[in-house]
């Protein structure tokens, strides 16, 4: 039977699962994971779909040499094999033909770091293979029948932080397509189709300059075939949150307040404080049209002044980000 303070571990760790991931937060699970089966080291292990390479995600205990050997080689080894067909996580103590202990991968990284018994469960959720745990022990014959049941107990919470796209797909509301983008990578989640605006080469720039500048978020709104989209670039939660990723989630919406494409154009640059004379320089269109434009935009948005318009926009991210300009506008200037 567990003993009350594997329950109690087993219970916490179900409930970080819930919150959102990061690595201190892992980080923390894996230690409660090794106190409760008195564990010397852990190492909580994701699948990067970007690339399908594991890289870890937390860990403690280990050398870095062997956690960076756990993380990466550990997977082309055949006892990841058998592994992902055992029904408990298998143990090095409870392998009946001790292969595991004679082979290399056991000689080369684990015994050299002073473990002499491990487990290593198969991270699936929603019937998709994830990542792995590992626990280590100096002591041999560490982790018997109870320990590997106990840690299968908390694998599914564990999948669930190591989740790349489970994350993802979970920031993302229901009706929305997503997917998850790192330059050229398309992603697709779980579920969801993927947002039409990534055929769009010029949104691609957008996303592009999002990635490459600070913040989190950019709401914006984009056409694709005739019909607008309520887009919204996010930085993925870790594991996915590394650098250049971006979150990319979409539905179809009308501009808001019966706007023009045209209108809303100006309205964006209005945004990014450009004058009549800018942006008619810039569309080849007198200043008097642009004049006629933001006094249509005034109308229907039920401001008084270019002032209180840009800030709507801002407020509410009605806009169309234009990519390329300098710094402090286009793209980077409505990102939050």
């Amino acid at each position: 039977m567990p003993t009350l303070q594997q329950i109690a571990a087993a219970a916490e760790i179900g409930m970080r699962a819930m919150r959102p991931s990061t690595p201190d937060a892992a980080r923390e699970a894996l230690r409660l994971l090794a106190d409760a089966l008195h564990g010397d080291a852990a190492s909580l292990v994701w699948m990067d779909p970007f690339d399908g390479e594991h890289r870890e995600l937390a860990g403690i205990g280990y050398p870095a040499p062997t956690a960076r050997s756990l993380a990466r080689d550990f997977a082309r080894t055949p006892w990841f094999g058998l592994a992902m067909t055992e029904t408990l996580p298998p143990s090095i103590s409870a392998e009946k033909e001790q292969t595991f202990r004679r082979g290399w991968f056991y000689e080369e990284h684990i015994a050299p770091a002073g473990f002499r018994d491990g487990m290593t469960g198969v991270l699936r959720r929603r019937g998709r293979y994830v990542g792995l745990i590992h626990l280590s022990s100096t002591t041999d014959g560490a982790f018997d029948e109870e320990a590997r049941r106990v840690l299968a107990s908390v694998m599914p919470a564990l999948a669930t932080m190591a989740d790349a796209c489970g994350r993802a797909e979970d920031a993302v509301p229901a009706d929305d397509s997503a997917a998850l983008v790192h330059g050229a990578s398309v992603v697709e989640l779980p579920h969801r189709k993927p947002p039409p605006v990534l055929d769009d080469p010029a949104f691609r720039h957008v996303m592009a300059e999002f990635a490459a500048v600070d913040g989190d978020r950019l709401p914006l709104l984009w056409p694709v075939d005739r019909t607008w989209h309520r887009v919204t670039l996010v930085r993925p939660e870790p594991p996915a949150r590394r650098p250049g990723a971006v979150l990319v989630r979409s539905r179809p919406a009308a501009i808001p307040y019966g706007l023009t494409g045209r209108e809303l154009d100006v309205l964006t640059r209005l945004a990014m404080g450009r004058s009549n004379q800018a942006i008619a320089e810039e569309f080849f269109l007198s200043p008097r049209t642009i004049h006629t434009h933001v006094e249509h935009i005034l109308h229907k948005t039920g401001t008084a002044t270019r002032a209180e318009a840009a800030a709507l926009a801002m407020r509410e991210s009605v806009i169309r980000p234009v990519p390329g300009l300098p710094r402090h506008a286009g793209v980077r200037h409505f990102v939050v």
